[in-house]
């Protein structure tokens, strides 16, 4: 038995294959981050510390010797708990193929934002640095007006070659300005969201968890999401009315490279 004790939840084969694949269909749409940034692992639960590859000096135990302590980055774990009725557990069992599943889809929802905010903003709790705090440039500004985005994202584009890091680059973008962005059709009926992707040669990401947005390059090696345990399904409890799950991970985030990304931000 694992860590997730599985098997102890009052749940069918069939049943955990629906709870399952409900997770998996809401995590692709809001796993932002993922989509931008390396992804190393998943090492599994027990992968405790991300390597950091530096030392700092140490007071030496003797006289005449130097010591120096390997530096690592602590994995963080994240975990949303939900319920599910065993009403809809039992009817599963009779081949019910559309289970009601609330509970599950905020949970999912919660965490991935969590992992989006870490990586893009930061997790200082953690000691993990955001992308917009880590990046070496100063913020461009961008207004309301949608048509302005490809002129700020060409600059930032232009800004990252001028610092040597070449493309192609990404953006992730907040949900309610991706919403304007794809809402809008420039002088010539050309979509924005068409003109954009031209611009960065690469995806432009609805991103919960991204303030405003960000122009990051996605050569590799820049930003990495190092992944001790993917998201999993655990077990809580159980009573007559409900099972008691959660989602969980383990995973650490650090900025290689500061010069590869540009933030955008909301004038004032």
């Amino acid at each position: 038995m694992d860590h997730l004790y599985r098997e102890l939840a009052p749940i069918s084969a069939g049943a955990w294959e629906q709870i399952e694949n409900e997770a998996k269909s809401r995590l692709v749409t809001h796993l932002a981050a993922r989509k931008l940034v390396d992804l190393s692992g998943p090492q599994g639960w027990s992968y405790s510390a991300t390597d950091l590859g530096r030392v700092g000096e140490v007071a030496s135990p003797a006289e005449g010797v130097r010591a120096v302590q390997r530096r690592v980055l602590p994995l963080v774990e994240l975990r949303a708990e939900f319920s599910v009725s065993r009403e809809e557990l039992d009817d599963a069992e009779r081949g019910a193929g559309d289970i009601e599943l609330p509970e599950l889809d905020e949970a999912v929802r919660q965490i991935a934002l969590a992992e989006n905010v870490a990586v893009f903003q930061g997790f200082p709790a953690a000691g993990m640095p955001g992308i917009t705090e880590s990046t070496s440039h100063s913020p461009m500004e961008v207004d309301e007006d949608m048509e302005q985005y490809p002129r700020v994202v060409a600059q930032a584009t232009d800004l990252l070659r001028r610092s040597g890091i070449g493309g192609p680059y990404g953006l992730a973008i907040s949900p309610e300005i991706y919403t304007g962005i794809v809402e809008t059709t420039e002088h010539g009926g050309y979509l924005l969201l068409d003109h954009l992707r031209q611009i960065l040669d690469g995806p432009l990401v609805w991103a919960p968890g991204a303030e405003c947005g960000i122009v990051l390059s996605l050569r590799g090696g820049d930003f990495e999401l190092d992944c001790g345990q993917d998201l999993s399904i655990g077990y809580l409890a159980h009573d007559a009315g409900t099972v008691r799950l959660y989602v969980e991970e383990s995973f650490s985030f650090r900025v290689r490279e500061p010069d590869a990304a540009v933030a955008l931000r909301r004038p004032g």
